[in-house]
């Protein structure tokens, strides 16, 4: 007997079929997960393994019902196949997890960025994962009935899966309700249910009516004035880009990736820093905003004025340059530079430029200011996952180093060594920045670094960043943070050096960053607490 691998299915049993197969080949994160664990297998352990296959298959038969259809169903399920082997793809090759952040961290990224992830092994994963059953759907004909009887064999077969679900339900209701409250990531481990749910998240926020911009700050103004005859005060604020501080050197990691910063009479480095988030579209706007993390939203920060808006609206001359992605709204009322797309042969090359370009000028910049200014410097930094990607030439001091963005294919030193690479640049990048303020004698020159997020490197094969802050590995949140102070800056603000140094032991976060700059700057406003400032034990009051 001759069984044809396309012959007539009726849709019900088209979308059971379809459902086993994203339970089956498209979700090992999620089984990986799970199974981790649920581990040792005993029995308790097998059970939980064979409930939760029938109720993830029941529950994608139920939602697949819904989209079996003459005309729209093939294609609506292809489009479903496809995007889902995508997104299984860059879940199994970084071990990452899908949420609304993580959407909207994709949707933000820049065409340098989606490049580096487009590589033959992806494009062949899609094409076997979701190209060979998008094409056994189209040539497999679908039996319907007559539109009547279609529709009530449909609501039975929903009922049908509803029921499993119900009776899975409560046969391992205690051990599922625990799994689940213990372990939320598995939810943005599912597949295709965690990025259709993040999609439509996403797509509601940014289409919702624009808000009026909320005004913050409003009473701001200025301090009493230095001592007469001071310096203006210029204070650059370096935003890096997916730095660890586990791999700073001053933090006692053992490589010398800080050998130029650990040269720098007075720099002041600050090992215990914990960011926003664990992606670029959460902690730039939250490390500016005056909200705390806990209370802080990326959508609403796009019409809330930040520190940004508040030094400015003192006189205060602001400027934002940037090498990554945008500043993700956080600079769209102050002046700004993208300079990722510049044409520069001295810093740029097939479309992308290395950090050094954010420099390029500020020697004449500063000796142009007038009075007192911030400049916010948004770095490349070690952006992955072609960390190779970051640094000249001669800043690849870690070798071997991996060559591809497919992570998987490179050992984990091999990783790392390319990762420590952009370490060093970054270090020689502020480095440079602390030596064109000193060689400026006309401002009092202060400088903050202080990376977005961290990275995983493939620890517990887990890779890149943007993991949901609850469940994130320390490295993708503990970031490395300095500052440096002219002895101009010291003096005019009656700061000591000692004071700074022993302060900067204490656990610190992005939360700071607004209200130290506002005590540096010397603007007074209700928004100000001092306690969050890093700086005001050390500083003379004013």
């Amino acid at each position: 007997m001759k069984i044809s691998l396309f012959r007539p299915l009726r849709a019900e049993v088209l979308a059971v079929c379809l459902s086993l197969l994203l339970v089956l080949f498209f979700n090992m994160p999620f089984w990986q997960r799970l199974y981790g664990i649920v581990s040792p297998l005993d029995a308790h352990g097998v059970k939980m393994l064979g409930l939760a296959f029938v109720l993830v298959t029941a529950f994608f038969s139920l939602l697949l019902q819904l989209l079996v259809w003459p005309k729209i169903g093939k294609p609506l399920l292809t489009a479903l196949l496809l995007t889902t082997a995508g997104v299984s793809y860059f879940m199994s090759q970084y071990g990452v997890l899908i949420d609304m952040n993580m959407v909207r961290n994709a949707m933000q990224t820049d065409g340098a960025e989606v490049r580096d992830l487009l590589t033959v092994k992806m494009v062949l994963t899609v094409l076997l994962l979701g190209g060979v059953p998008s094409l056994w759907l189209w040539k497999t004909p679908v039996l319907y009935r007559p539109p009547l009887r279609e529709l009530g064999a449909r609501v039975v077969a929903v009922l049908v899966s509803a029921g499993v679900l119900v009776a899975v339900a409560m046969v391992g209701y205690q051990d599922f309700a625990s799994l689940f409250r213990n372990n939320r990531e598995l939810r943005f481990a599912l597949t295709p249910t965690n990025y259709l749910q993040a999609t439509s998240s996403y797509i509601k926020r940014v289409t919702a009516k624009p808000a009026v911009l909320q005004k913050v700050g409003e009473d701001a103004s200025r301090t009493a004035p230095w001592p007469a005859g001071s310096k203006p005060r210029v204070l650059v604020i370096v935003v890096g880009e997916t730095a660890r501080a586990d791999h700073f050197s001053l933090n006692g990691y053992p490589r010398q990736t800080n050998p130029q910063l650990a040269r720098i009479p007075g720099l002041i480095n600050f090992p215990d820093t914990w960011s926003c988030g664990t992606e670029t579209a959460i902690s730039v706007p939250c490390m500016f905003s005056a909200l705390p993390r806990e209370k802080f939203d990326a959508d609403e920060a796009k019409h809330r004025e930040n520190l940004l808006d508040i030094l400015q609206r003192t006189g205060i001359q602001v400027a934002w340059r940037d090498n990554n992605s945008g500043c993700k709204e956080a600079c769209n009322r102050v002046p700004t530079e993208m300079v990722f797309g510049d044409k520069n042969p001295a810093f740029c090359a097939d479309g992308e430029c290395f950090d050094d370009i954010l420099l390029d000028g500020l020697p004449q910049r500063l000796k142009a200011l007038k009075g007192d200014a911030v400049i916010v410097l948004h770095q490349k930094g070690s952006h992955g996952p072609a960390y190779y990607k970051r640094y000249p030439k001669e800043y690849e001091r870690f070798t071997p180093v991996c060559r591809t963005s497919e992570l998987q294919k490179c050992s984990q030193q091999d990783i790392i060594n390319g990762f420590d690479n952009t370490i060093l640049y970054t270090d020689a990048i502020l480095a440079k920045t602390i030596a064109a303020l000193q060689a400026e004698p006309a401002v009092a020159g202060g400088m903050i670094y202080l990376s977005d997020h961290g990275e995983s490197l493939g620890e517990n094969n887990m890779y890149l960043h943007a993991t949901p802050y609850l469940v994130a590995p320390d490295a993708q949140k503990h970031i490395p943070m300095v500052a440096w102070f002219s002895p101009a800056w010291q003096q005019a603000a009656g700061m000591q050096q000692a004071c700074l140094q022993q302060g900067s032991k204490q656990r610190y976060s992005q939360d700071n960053l607004f209200h130290s700059v506002l005590g540096l700057m010397g603007v007074k406003t209700a928004l100000y607490e001092a306690p969050l400032d890093m700086f005001a034990a050390c500083r003379r009051p004013g």
